[in-house]
């Protein structure tokens, strides 16, 4: 709140536009860093992240959207106005805070299934991967996630995230198909890496059936963890008609709850084009903010619906997260008698 009251400051008293500017900078850093919306203080907030150079942290009540408008062909659309979106929050129109349509820098974990039925389709899977990357930002950093019935981080121990080609083929290298599959484990462990990543979006994709027989956590678990993080979701389903384990509404379900988008392709060579496309999506992205008018801090969960409509740009689609829970304000615990002085 800080920031926005020195930005609307700034411009209330006519700075010229390159202080303003410098401000909107400022404020684009400061809400790309936050969570869905500010936690509670009794545990470490998930922005409390290294000293680098893309985040500034601070606590403020924002919901931070990341948003993809598409038309009726399902293009991407470009150019719209922050006055061309509507965003509601369990139905009540909310005031936009923050607007950009920028390509900004992504910590990116690539989550990929290992288990004894991806066998066939591994060198796919790790061509995929290595187009995704290529088709990304620069400055995107990426860490792999492996798992069977185990799960392993590919880099090296030393190494949490990287944005070299040549270290990331390298960890998609390691990928050996045996064993069963422990999905919600892995996605698990990839949400909490990516609290580590000090970019100002966090993405998974994740490479599966979608079955998953070896976790110790349930989805129920894991759908909670991905509610209450920034991330976005892409999930890419490879299985066979006849595949006993295969569960694509899994895979829909973390997509359209993070706003990412689940792809089911009837072919494998359909996989690599599929990566690029996910890496055009997120690069074309409008990030929006705004604080919610129901400042409860009640732990409930809020629907959200974000809607765009600009002149001659025939029907829009716009994709997000679904909504987030609301953070639950800290309990005060009575002191006892023999605390008193």
């Amino acid at each position: 709140m800080r920031a926005a009251k020195l930005f609307n400051t700034g411009v209330q008293n006519g700075k010229a536009w390159a202080s303003a500017h410098r401000c909107l900078a400022v404020l684009c850093f400061l809400m790309a860093a936050l969570p869905i919306v500010a936690r509670p203080q009794e545990g470490p907030p998930p922005a409390r992240r290294p000293s680098d150079p893309y985040m500034i942290r601070v606590s403020v009540g924002l919901v931070v959207l990341h948003a993809t408008v598409q038309n009726h062909k399902g293009n991407l659309v470009s150019g719209l106005s922050q006055d061309d979106f509507h965003v509601y929050e369990n139905g009540v129109l909310q005031q936009i805070k923050y607007f950009s349509h920028n390509d900004i820098p992504v910590t990116v974990g690539l989550v990929i299934d290992n288990s004894g039925s991806m066998g066939p389709k591994i060198p796919e899977v790790v061509a995929a991967a290595l187009a995704f990357a290529r088709s990304s930002n620069p400055q995107d950093q990426m860490f792999v996630v492996n798992f069977n019935e185990h799960v392993r981080f590919a880099l090296p121990d030393n190494t949490p995230f990287t944005d070299q080609p040549g270290q990331l083929q390298v960890a998609l290298s390691h990928i050996k198909a045996d064993g069963e599959t422990a999905l919600y484990d892995a996605i698990a462990a990839a949400l909490e890496h990516l609290k580590s990543g000090n970019r100002d979006k966090k993405v998974l994709i994740v490479i599966s059936d979608g079955g998953d027989d070896a976790s110790k956590k349930k989805l129920k678990q894991v759908l909670a963890m991905a509610r209450q993080s920034d991330a976005i979701i892409y999930t890419l389903g490879l299985f066979d008609e006849d595949d006993p384990d295969k569960n694509p509404h899994v895979l829909k379900l973390l997509a359209r709850e993070t706003g990412g988008e689940a792809f089911l392709p009837k072919s494998i060579t359909e996989v690599v084009p599929i990566c690029e496309q996910i890496a055009r999506d997120i690069r074309n992205q409008y990030t929006i903010a705004y604080i919610p008018t129901d400042r409860k801090q009640d732990g409930t969960y809020r629907a959200i619906q974000v809607k765009a409509e600009a002149p001659h740009r025939g029907r829009l689609f716009v994709r997000t997260r679904a909504g987030y829970t609301a953070p639950l304000k800290p309990q005060t615990i009575p002191a006892s008698p023999g605390d008193q002085p």
